[in-house]
């Protein structure tokens, strides 16, 4: 392969690949089944795969289209294996940044062998695999239906092998695995989740897959890369994961701007009139329980709230879930108003204390929370920030590439390059000049309203207008949101004029971002962890700060 400079190789992480198949050869036609295909929230492409099995084996096939930054036409996808999942051959013909690519491969005795002509260049290749490796051809999604069948019965803590056609083999670690619930319109599919760990060469990748009863994959998600593939009749805005549920929960809908916001009340067993507290979500495609490796953060938070006697109610982002609304044009502004929508449905509640309603916001929701709060200050009487950064959007995403680099171990003239088009890249984002520095893929992920407003966002200025009690709460191993954010909002927060109290800080040591107990506090090892509850220390630095910011006849 040392031939091939083609963009074939480095087209996708590892952890894109996937694979398994059905046999071919006299199977009658399956029906195909449609998969969407999302990067950061947005559909960027879609496949149509068919699975069929008989006596002989199995086969995987289908077509696919994904855009930039892929930007890759399959047209014909066939992956087979034998009765006992051993592959046999593997076949891709389409094209790649519009370059015609094909690709046959045989496996025989421990060894895959392909043949690959991209353009105009033809090479052979051959690599070492297990006799049941998972074929697992780059940014053909619909082969992760392989993976599906074979993850059924396979206990945490196994691995399987996998063959990313045509670069190498890897392990994949099944870490955990739990039942879950899809609901639709007109029935509920029970769900299994498997949290993986893609051991790549050069960095494991977490990844969850989600398969129905029989088998069949459901959705794909990479979070780190913000990738995730979604069966179509799940995809739509009807379908809802349920990850999480308490005794008595609601649902219902929020009227919105235009829109109605899907959300769950989750009340405490007592019967009065409750304190209320909304919860909001980080950044990204977020649903109500803010489910992250398999993780419901704020279902978890909601429980934990409605025991210590507040009504709670979390919604799914515009556009997400079963919430209306369009997020490919959302700003935190919009978020914002999302969140006060949901603040003055509470304040109309015969079961609510109207006088007595607070916002918690994990990350990215603590600045929405923040812009909320000062524009709701009758309202809202208290604002806590979970995990929320300090520095203006711009600087934390420098921040965040410079510990992913160094991470890498990148070298210093690869490094700083990456900085500075990064630099050209905000530059162009915010001041609408400067598009021509910037390939042309990079710019259609980076010119979008959501990351302009993000990149601008200051929370030295907005915290200015935040007239509430504010608690600022991190996690010591937090290494998205280092602690020395906690420490700037906690002095802006001081700074403010016109407040009656000062704000407080609370530091929990070895909890990462997503408030679990942690070892390194890095994002590739959330889906690794055995803990996957939010820290009962969290829980109850929260439930205490706002029993007493939300005291009864509280003056404000």
């Amino acid at each position: 392969m040392q031939g091939l400079r083609a963009p074939w190789r480095a087209l996708l992480p590892i952890a894109f690949l996937a694979a398994v198949s059905p046999r071919a050869a006299e199977q009658v036609a399956a029906p195909s089944t449609s998969f969407s295909v999302f990067l950061q929230g947005r559909v960027i492409g879609s496949e149509q795969v068919t699975v069929s099995a008989d006596a002989g084996g199995h086969v995987i096939g289908g077509t696919s289209r994904i855009a930039p930054p892929f930007d890759l036409a399959l047209k014909r996808v066939q992956i087979r294996y034998g009765a006992d999942w051993a592959p046999l051959d593997a076949e891709i013909e389409g094209t790649i940044r519009s370059q015609p690519l094909s690709i046959r491969t045989s496996f025989a005795g421990g060894t895959a062998t392909s043949q690959i002509t991209q353009g105009d260049q033809a090479v052979t290749d051959a690599d070492p695999v297990a006799a049941d490796t998972i074929v697992l051809p780059k940014a053909f999604f619909g082969s992760y239906e392989a993976l599906a069948a074979r993850l059924a019965g396979v206990q945490p803590g196994s691995s399987l092998r996998a063959y990313v056609l045509p670069q190498v083999e890897i392990a994949i670690r099944i870490i955990g695995a739990a039942d879950e619930r899809v609901q639709l319109p007109d029935r509920t599919i029970p769900v299994k989740r498997y949290d993986l760990v893609f051991e790549n060469p050069g960095a494991p990748v977490s990844g969850a897959l989600y398969a129905d009863q029989g088998g069949r994959l459901l959705r794909l998600q990479i979070p780190s890369q913000g990738v995730e593939v979604v069966r179509s009749d799940i995809a739509s805005v009807a379908a809802r994961r349920e990850t999480i549920s308490h005794p008595g929960d609601e649902q219902l809908r929020i009227p919105a701007n235009g829109f109605t916001l899907a959300a769950t009340v989750t009340k405490p067993s007592t019967r009065a009139r409750w304190p209320a507290v909304v919860l909001v979500a980080g950044s990204g495609p977020m649903d109500r329980d803010e489910t992250v490796a398999g993780i419901p953060i704020l279902g978890q938070i909601a429980g934990g709230l409605a025991d210590a006697g507040f009504l709670t109610v979390r919604y799914d982002k515009r556009g997400i879930g079963q919430s209306g609304g369009r997020a490919e044009a959302a700003t935190l502004l919009d978020y914002a108003e999302d969140a006060r929508a949901v603040v003055k449905y509470l304040a109309n509640r015969k079961d609510i204390d109207r006088d007595r309603i607070a916002i918690v916001g994990h990350s990215e929701g603590g600045w929405v929370g923040m812009l909320a709060a000062a524009n709701e200050r009758k309202r809202v009487a208290a604002l806590v920030l979970l995990a929320t950064p300090g520095s203006t959007g711009a600087e934390l995403v420098l921040e965040q590439q410079r510990h992913t680099l160094d991470r890498m171990k990148t070298p210093d003239a690869e490094r700083q390059e990456k900085i500075e088009l990064q630099r050209r890249i905000h530059q162009a984002v915010t001041s609408g000049r400067g598009w021509e520095q910037v390939p042309e893929p990079l710019r259609r992920q980076a010119d979008t309203p959501w990351f302009q407003s993000m990149l601008t966002f200051d929370p030295a200025r907005v915290m200015q207008n935040v007239r509430q009690p504010v608690f600022i709460l991190n996690g010591a191993l937090d290494r998205q949101v280092p602690p020395e954010h906690a420490e700037r909002l906690t002095t802006l927060a001081r700074q403010r004029k016109k407040v009656i109290e000062p704000p407080a800080s609370t530091m929990l040591p070895g909890l990462n971002h997503l408030f679990i107990k942690a070892v390194t506090g890095e994002v590739d090892e959330y889906a690794t962890l055995p803990d996957r509850s939010v820290s009962p220390e969290a829980l109850s630095a929260v439930q205490g700060w706002l029993k007493t910011a939300l005291a009864p006849r509280r003056s404000r």
